[in-house]
């Protein structure tokens, strides 16, 4: 089964007096490219959550990101008293001696570092759970949408496949009538150069064979045509399939330019420039396959 690098997911559940949020974004990649942003009070986690995504993700640019949203005002802050007046004591003497405004200190002060604290949250067990609850819905969210993206690729990569077999076919045709054209231009340009009573026909043959056998084509051709198979049944296999499907591709890209190169027959070159066309536009496409 396709699925599709580009993915998205998202999903929430209570959280205390909170509502605690993960959302799943990701791009094409070679490899894995994790990045995890989450709260303070998960951090001690990180190592497990990475897990977790990487397990879903595979392969990838992602971004997951664990926030909170604020039900309602935090009422857990604490004002360092002691220090905010010895703070204060401080710079109001500064300010005197420098002739600058005081009116305004308090402000600076709660600003400045250990003056508000909030108390430490402690994770519990069942906040762990919540937690990894709550992202066990956003991968299979991100989930669910790589796999419907895969299933847009999955029917773009049997259109163009089925075109390259129709081009197989023509070239198959056009190649029936390249023997019978190639030998009429042989021997008619012998006959030019050698009256027809001094030619050996013995001889003309074994050389049209060794040069018939040289343009030969017929197993480029029946290659071409499994590996182009072998793409359409690597497609519903149900592991990750854009590497496989990528080395494939390679193959079927040796076969066209070889069957190019062999012909040496311009009616068949023009068919093979449009399966290398086609064939340029399924290795785009697969770059996002996972």
């Amino acid at each position: 089964m396709i699925k599709s690098m580009t993915g998205f997911g998202k999903a929430s559940l209570p959280f205390k007096d909170k509502t605690l949020q993960v959302e799943i974004r990701s791009l094409n990649s070679k490899q894995i490219d994790l990045s995890l942003k989450l709260p303070s009070l998960f951090r001690s986690k990180e190592l497990e959550l990475r897990a977790q995504c990487a397990k879903f993700i595979e392969r990838g640019k992602a971004d997951v990101t664990i926030y909170f949203e604020q039900k309602e005002i935090e009422k857990n802050l604490n004002i360092n008293t002691a220090l905010a007046k010895a703070y204060y004591h401080e710079l109001k003497k500064l300010a005197i001696e420098l002739q600058a405004p005081v009116d305004d200190l308090l402000t600076h002060i709660l600003k400045l570092p250990e003056v508000l604290k909030a108390e430490a949250e402690e994770v519990n067990e069942q906040d762990e759970e919540q937690l990894k609850s709550v992202l066990y819905l956003a991968l299979q969210e991100f989930s669910k949408f790589r796999e419907a993206e895969g299933k847009n690729l999955e029917t773009e990569f049997s259109s163009r496949i089925s075109t390259l077999l129709n081009l197989l076919q023509t070239v198959e045709q056009l190649d029936k009538e390249r023997a019978i054209t190639v030998r009429n231009r042989i021997e008619k340009n012998i006959e030019e150069l050698i009256t027809k009573e001094r030619i050996d026909q013995n001889r003309l043959e074994q050389e049209l064979i060794y040069y018939l056998e040289k343009m030969d084509i017929t197993e480029e051709k029946l290659r071409l045509k499994v590996h182009c198979d072998y793409f359409i049944k690597t497609m519903l296999e149900e592991d990750a399939v854009g590497r496989k499907l990528g080395f494939i591709t390679q193959e079927i890209g040796r076969e066209i330019n070889t069957i190019g190169s062999k012909a040496n027959d311009s009616a068949i070159q023009k068919v093979v420039v449009q399966m290398k066309d086609e064939l340029e536009k399924i290795k785009e496409q697969l770059l996002n396959v996972l």
